[in-house]
């Protein structure tokens, strides 16, 4: 117990230095209306549009690279070029952190592993004004202890949770439970710690929902999972819903290409002529290809294994745990990892709504590894707000 609190007492700065990695700079936004916990997923408004990229860099033997500068990294958004600053340390900001936990399906056999965290909030929020919010689910998610200044009070609601039913609608937890954080002061950091299997089962949350939510303003998700049974890796992920159809799908165009007259040329655009232009576009014209791209490969990575792709999404860090040991080991990590990485930002001009893909890299390091945010999100109503 002793062993676990010091380990994770160097996770005080590490959530501190990271919440902000994710997205948008809060700093950026227009206010968002509240929105309830259960509902749609709240579009974006971002006036200076300022986007956060946080990137780690170790060596092949998986030392922490220090003292690098903006100029050593080389970024492109949708394929195109962008200016890079190098962001200071924000380790005095508030923190708010919603902890989801699943305790139903596989998630009821690891309650017992998150016995021994008592006095890891403390450590984990470090010390700055802080909110704490404990969040489970099964088939559907519940708020067991809202938003709090407290530790003491949610790490007791933690040791009490309680077996819950079957399923594991981890997209509609996370919906859930960043739809919450949304609600917190603006000048907030946000953060999620998702303790949950890997496959999604009986979420209402659609695809392109769920990658708009975990791609939120400034909500870094940092994600412990346990696999899921063999029968639900096999059929799960390709229940999760995609009501009216998704933007985008992986079917090939029909006989006479993606402009064909046949109704059925082009899967993705439903029947609708303007979508199946903008898919012809996106064959042509590099960045939106790129776009489309990255929408499919976050919505594979959904469907294969939900906590390390939002951990992905949003620049956060993904471990596969067994039991109470191998989840401490992994904090560990964190805590010597999160507080070390480097926050590039950049302008985007003139931002496409939808998905962005980022391509992040180093310039002329090969002996480096270098791991970054792969993505972030830029609603329609955001391009109106620039002209």
């Amino acid at each position: 117990m002793l062993r676990l609190m010091s380990m994770l007492s160097a996770m005080a700065s590490a959530i501190s230095g990271m919440v902000l990695l994710s997205g948008v700079a809060a700093s950026a936004q227009t206010s968002v209306p509240p929105s309830s916990p259960g509902s749609q997923v709240t579009a974006l408004s971002v006036r200076s549009n300022l986007v956060l990229v946080p990137a780690l860099v170790k060596t092949k033997g998986g030392e922490l690279v220090f003292a690098l500068t903006a100029d050593d990294f080389i970024l492109t958004d949708n394929g195109v070029p962008q200016p890079l600053r190098l962001e200071p340390d924000t380790d005095g900001q508030p923190v708010a952190l919603a902890i989801i936990v699943q305790t139903g399906g596989r998630g009821a056999s690891h309650l017992g592993d998150y016995h021994d965290l008592d006095a890891v909030l403390d450590a984990v929020v470090g010390d700055v004004p802080h909110r704490v919010a404990v969040i489970t689910f099964d088939s559907k998610p519940r708020l067991e202890k809202d938003f709090t200044t407290d530790t003491d009070e949610a790490v007791r609601t933690i040791s009490n949770l309680q077996e819950g039913g079957p399923g594991a609608a981890i997209l509609d937890a996370l919906n859930f439970g960043i739809n919450l954080l949304r609600q917190q002061p603006q000048d907030y950091r946000r953060a999620v710690l998702l303790f949950s299997e890997t496959i999604d089962d009986g979420s209402q949350t659609s695809l392109e929902e769920a990658i708009r939510t975990v791609d939120d303003t400034n909500t870094a998700i940092y994600s412990f999972g346990f696999s899921s049974t063999k029968m639900a890796v096999k059929h799960e992920g390709s229940k999760l819903p995609r009501p009216g159809g998704s933007p985008y799908e992986d079917e090939p165009y029909a006989k006479g290409g993606c402009m064909s007259h046949d109704p059925d040329a082009d899967p993705d655009a439903h029947g609708n002529r303007s979508v199946q232009a903008l898919d012809c576009a996106s064959d042509l014209i590099p960045p939106l290809r790129l776009a489309r791209m990255a929408y499919l490969a976050a919505k594979d990575g959904l469907q294969r294994n939900v906590p390390e792709s939002v951990a992905q999404l949003t620049g956060g860090e993904y471990f596969a745990f067994k039991d109470a040991t191998t989840l401490s080991r992994h904090l560990v990590t964190i805590s010597n990892d999160a507080p070390n990485y480097y926050v590039l930002s950049f302008h985007p001009q003139s931002p496409l709504p939808g998905l962005h893909a980022l391509n992040l890299r180093l310039k002329d390091r090969p002996e480096l590894q270098l791991s970054a945010r792969n993505s972030y999100w830029v609603d329609a109503v955001n391009t109106a707000s620039n002209k």
